[in-house]
């Protein structure tokens, strides 16, 4: 079980970016949460088998139709004891 706090930056807020994590994370049977920073960032923080994580990680990257992923910056966090992923306002 690993877990990793992940930085996306581009155009990733009003793209439906969350609600594409949340549903891509969910698939994955990650638990975590995403949320919209003032930066205009999206931070996300998922938790589950590596392998699944790291196909997150490559999802971030491509992000969902309306987005623009200039970057993705991640690092290992510690686990929490979660039962599912959220949307954090």
């Amino acid at each position: 079980m690993v877990c990793k706090r992940i930085r996306v930056f581009g155009k990733v807020q009003g793209v439906f970016y969350r609600a594409s994590t949340k549903t891509r994370a969910e698939e994955l049977k990650l638990v975590g949460w995403v949320r919209n920073e003032p930066d205009g960032t999206v931070m996300l923080e998922v938790q589950g088998e590596e392998e699944k994580v790291d196909e997150m990680i490559e999802w971030c990257k491509e992000g969902p139709t309306y987005s623009r992923v200039d970057d993705v910056l991640y690092e290992v966090a510690e686990p929490k004891n979660r039962s599912s992923f959220e949307i954090v306002y």
